[in-house]
């Protein structure tokens, strides 16, 4: 029952190339930016990520983007990170663009065993009919395109099938939690984490406060355990460092 591993880099050793995974993190939120350090460190590549947003720049996710390591990404939102946009462009980057409730509810369904859902985001639209462009050839045509999706209707409302997405690792960042992988949520960081969670099939979870079996008020609890393999306990430093995605000021 105990899941606390000594590091990142012990929670990810078995992670190869190749593999799938589903993060967490919303815009620079709730980033599991250690596991993420540490999947760099790894050295793996070819990846298949599934996330809201690629990170930016130079954090989260853009970090494995800028060294080449992501081969295909599903998300929902790529307008702050330049090199996602230019590897896209190039043809160096499939991605799948997807609505973000239909993203969060594919990974939902995922970890609760519904292979697939209808849903009517995106009737009417590319996401339904086909065409959407996935990957670029060198020469700006597009290479390989979405495919149509099937269509039905209920209570004359026209829906598409959606399928759910599973992992192979998932990567997310809690408040607190506990040895058994009971995880807590703080605001924001609560839109996408627990949804990745469920998706992975080995999920890894780092942890701003760990805290033993039984602190934590089961009411308060966000995502249950049995969802959690690995957790990784946060140092303060690591638990301190969190990114501020657009810094303003105004006068007061």
């Amino acid at each position: 029952m105990d899941k606390v591993m000594a590091t990142a880099a012990e929670a990810l050793a078995d992670v190869t190339d190749g593999r799938s995974f589903a993060v967490g993190g919303f815009g620079l939120s709730g980033v599991p930016e250690v596991l993420i350090a540490a999947l760099y460190e790894s050295g793996a590549g070819g990846l298949t990520v599934v996330s809201n947003n690629c990170g930016v720049d130079g954090r989260g996710l853009g970090i494995l983007l800028a060294a080449g390591r992501i081969n295909r990404v599903t998300g929902s939102y790529i307008g702050e990170n330049k090199e996602f946009a230019r590897q896209y462009l190039a043809g160096e980057l499939e991605v799948e663009l997807t609505p973000q409730g239909t993203l969060a509810e594919r990974l939902r369904a995922g970890g609760a065993g519904i292979p697939a859902f209808y849903t009517p985001a995106g009737v009417g639209t590319q996401v339904a009919e086909g065409g959407l462009p996935w990957r670029y050839a060198a020469d700006g045509s597009v290479a390989v395109a979405s495919p149509p999706k099937e269509v039905r209707t209920f209570g004359a409302v026209d829906h598409i099938l959606e399928h759910a997405i599973t992992t192979d690792y998932a990567l997310v960042r809690a408040a607190r939690g506990d040895r058994h992988g009971n995880l807590v949520f703080r605001r924001a960081a609560r839109n996408f984490n627990p949804l990745a969670a469920m998706a992975g099939r080995i999920t890894v979870a780092e942890v701003e406060e760990l805290v033993e079996p039984g602190v934590l008020d089961p009411d308060e609890i966000h995502l249950p355990g049995v969802f959690v393999q690995r957790v990784v306990a946060l140092t303060p430093e690591q638990a301190a460092d969190k990114g501020i995605e657009k810094r303003t000021v105004r006068e007061r």
